[in-house]
């Protein structure tokens, strides 16, 4: 997703450059973000590469398939990480994206821990996203159409629950499920009938850090690193409309800070403290 003002979140435009949250009410953010990771950009050397740019750097932790499908779904642990008190516009975060070859159309659902987006709110929050034609959106609108009373995006999630998310294209627009509800759906309209089918399917977790705060102190999952078996997870990873079966590779960007582990082709771990505890 991204870091508003100066940091944006994601996966279209960093996956644009590198090969993504959420609010109580939809908000356009002033400059492009990163909505997945990214295929090239600015970065550090050695094992600290974040993706840097329009003031904010990005870390990713993330499994990514290309092949054509009309949707996927994963399961992953809703955690409740600490992000840096001091900069009120990093945030860290767990999604799912679906995106076209040239990364420019892009449909996104996940949770996210953001201040800034949620009033002050440390807590994790549904998000839904989306790009057309490389142009970014808002938070949880812009086209966004809500048809459940009961789960919405912005709203709180709990933290430690297992929470499955989905999205898929049904009659020519692309449905967000959050435990098996149907959250909304994003109109085929909005891309004029030309996003029909995804080709890179990317589930990952992303900091989001000031680039005066690298590496940061804002943690990535539960804050533990990827390689332990307590660490958040994404799992169960399942494609549909696809003639492969599923195949995660899992990268990461800055292993020194933010990890993985337990990989297997539908299911990681990841995760990590960052740079340590906030405020020592």
């Amino acid at each position: 997703m991204r870091i508003r003002t100066r940091l944006t979140v994601g996966l279209t435009a960093a996956a644009a450059a590198l090969t993504l949250l959420t609010g109580q009410s939809a908000q356009a953010a002033p400059r492009p973000l990163p909505s997945a990771p990214p295929a090239t950009g600015a970065a550090a050397t050695g094992t600290d590469n974040p993706t840097c740019w329009y003031g904010a750097c990005y870390d990713y932790v993330y499994g990514r398939q290309i092949t054509d499908a009309t949707g996927a779904s994963v399961r992953m642990e809703i955690a409740d990480p600490v992000v840096n008190p001091a900069q009120q516009d990093e945030h860290s975060l767990q999604e799912l994206a679906l995106q076209n070859t040239g990364a420019t159309s892009t449909v996104e659902v996940g949770w996210t821990v953001d201040r800034q987006v949620n009033n002050g709110d440390g807590r994790p929050h549904l998000f839904v996203y989306h790009w057309v034609d490389g142009q970014e959106s808002c938070y949880n609108g812009c086209g966004f159409v809500q048809v459940s009373h009961t789960v919405t995006p912005g709203m709180p999630l709990p933290a430690g629950h297992a929470g499955s998310f989905a999205i898929r294209e049904l009659g020519g627009d692309w449905w967000i499920f959050y435990d098996g509800h149907a959250v909304g759906y994003f109109p085929g309209s909005l891309w004029n009938g030309t996003y029909t089918s995804a080709q890179k399917i990317t589930a990952f977790g992303e900091v989001a850090a000031d680039a005066s705060d690298v590496p940061s102190c804002t943690q990535m999952g539960n804050g533990r690193p990827g390689t332990s078996w307590r660490s958040s997870w994404i799992a169960g990873f399942r494609l549909y409309g696809s003639a492969d079966r599923p195949d995660l590779t899992v990268q990461t960007t800055s292993p020194d800070y933010y990890d993985a582990g337990s990989v297997t082709r539908t299911s990681f771990h990841l995760g990590g403290p960052g740079k340590g505890s906030c405020g020592s």
